[in-house]
């Protein structure tokens, strides 16, 4: 099993730490891409931060990202469960996890990224900021560097598992598993029940998303059909609905409640 989530906009900042070292990180095969736009990134930040500053779409109060940026290189680095923050992974909360989990974690999961494509939680990376839907001068949208440069990487790092897609719409389009992986392929989405209504709330989808994570990492289950999923997390208590398609399989995950 391979579960993909979002990156956070927020991230820590570690205060000490080795350099990143794009040759250690996970799919060494990103490297090449990786290089071209952590390049095209420190590039832009440290030559032109007023233009650096409306690419990344930062305000007056967010400048000091800019300069951030513009030292990624030689930036202290922590592991990438520790770098992402936010609702999701304050829910998923890696720190407390038993050693069985946090050694499925290790393995299972992976985070879309617009600065690395794809990280592990063993990864060491700085903070930075750039998001999925950023163009960069001589490079161009970031979106389509990953549309080019993940799909066989990808497909090679699932195997013959399970895909558990958590990803927003923003990072699911750096890659799109093609129709012969749809069978092994599970979208999550979190509806809130409210009054009858059911609708998309952002707060609950991250929150709900990272306890469900949680959960699959201490069970410890490895199903292997998305229908073998919605089994697995209805006996963890959630209430799962499924639909099929040419894509994949949506699994909706209704909630009245945080």
């Amino acid at each position: 099993m391979l579960i993909l989530l979002p990156p956070s906009e927020g991230k820590s900042v570690p205060s000490r730490g080795a350099a990143l070292d794009l040759s250690g990180l996970a799919l060494p095969e990103l490297t090449h891409a990786r290089r071209e736009v952590l390049d095209a990134l420190v590039t832009l930040c440290r030559d032109d931060p007023a233009k650096a500053a409306e690419v990344l779409g930062l305000s007056a109060g967010q400048v000091d990202l800019v300069d951030r940026n513009a030292d990624l290189p030689s930036a202290p680095t922590a592991r990438a469960d520790r770098i992402y923050t936010g609702v999701l992974y304050d829910a998923l909360d890696v720190a407390t996890l038993s050693p069985a989990a946090k050694r499925r974690a290790t393995s299972r999961v992976a985070v879309a990224s617009s600065l690395f494509g794809m990280v592990r939680f063993g990864d060491r990376i700085p903070s930075y900021r750039l998001s999925g839907d950023a163009s960069l001068p001589h490079l161009g949208p970031v979106a389509a560097v990953w549309r080019e440069a993940l799909p066989p990487v990808m497909t090679a790092a699932l195997g013959r598992g399970l895909l558990v897609d958590l990803r927003s719409g923003m990072y699911a389009n750096f890659w799109k598993p093609g129709p012969e992986l749809a069978p092994r392929v599970a979208t999550v989405r979190v509806l809130h029940e409210h009054n009858g209504t059911r609708k998309v709330v952002s707060h609950f989808n991250k929150a709900t998303k990272g306890r469900i994570v949680r959960a699959l990492l201490e069970d410890g289950a490895d199903p292997r059909t998305p229908a073998a999923l919605a089994d697995v997390l209805g006996r963890l208590g959630w209430t799962v609905e499924t639909a099929s398609g040419k894509s994949g399989t949506q699994l909706d995950i209704v909630v009245s409640e945080l």
